[in-house]
């Protein structure tokens, strides 16, 4: 398998959706560095393939990365594209309840940062926070978390809101028309033509048959509500280091 060739298509795959995706990374690893070093120990969570702990073993090569997913197709390119790489554990485990932390089985106080990318959305608003909580107990004293996803600000909510989702829908179909790249599920067809990832693929799709079907409601609160989330989850700072229309990456930083 060409595995690097895989990570290029999600990529653009994803970079249809988000154009701005380079940016909210670029952000979140800024906020790694300025507060934690150039050699973290970090829980890339609900990884995927790997997208974040990609660029911050590229940037930071003396770091040190844990991908956390419950998709086994996206795990599976996740393997294949770091296997032989000392710095890197993959481990299957799912956020929707607190078992995760057991699947994981790092102690207290494991990781300088958590670094999670336009993938909670697919969870209740309780168990976001109940995730925030939860990544908590697995930082060191000063360790960060930082969450990029959909947050609208609520203070241009209604008609003005509306616009700015409006143009992003608009610059995302832009995108896909200049760079001719797959939608979501243009992609998971393509993937599963490859008969090393048929079997992964087959069970991704059962196990999210219920997303695929489209009765799956997402939770896209605004970013206020994750800042006072992260707050009532023990971190003594919280805010934003990056907004870019509707979407911002949050972080959320422990006291020492």
């Amino acid at each position: 398998m060409d595995w690097e060739l895989l990570q290029q298509q999600w990529d653009a795959q994803q970079e249809t959706y988000m154009p701005d995706r380079e940016e909210r990374f670029t952000a979140m690893l800024d906020a790694v560095e300025a507060w934690l070093g150039s050699a973290p120990r970090v829980l890339d969570l609900a990884g995927g393939t790997g997208s974040i702990s990609r660029r911050l073993l590229t940037r930071s090569p003396r770091a040190s990365t844990v991908i956390v997913d419950v998709d086994p197709a996206l795990l599976a390119i996740a393997a294949g594209s770091f296997s032989g790489d000392g710095r890197v554990r993959i481990c299957r485990a799912d956020l929707a309840t607190p078992a995760w932390l057991d699947a994981l089985g790092e102690p207290p106080g494991s990781f300088d940062a958590v670094l999670t990318a336009t993938a909670l959305h697919w969870l209740p608003e309780e168990r976001v926070a109940a995730v925030y909580r939860e990544a908590a107990s697995l930082l060191r004293p000063g360790g960060l978390l930082a969450n990029a996803d959909h947050m609208a600000d609520d203070g241009l909510e209604g008609s003005v809101g509306a616009g700015l989702d409006s143009f992003a829908e608009a610059r995302t179909a832009a995108v896909r028309d200049l760079t001719g790249a797959p939608d979501w599920a243009g992609w998971w067809e393509q993937l599963a033509g490859y008969p090393e990832l048929a079997a992964v693929v087959a069970e991704r799709h059962a196990r999210f048959a219920e997303r695929a079907r489209g009765t799956h409601t997402e939770s896209t609160p605004p970013s206020s509500w994750h800042v006072h989330a992260l707050r009532q989850a023990g971190f003594a700072h919280a805010g934003l280091v990056w907004r870019g229309l509707g979407d911002a990456v949050v972080v959320g930083v422990l006291g020492d």
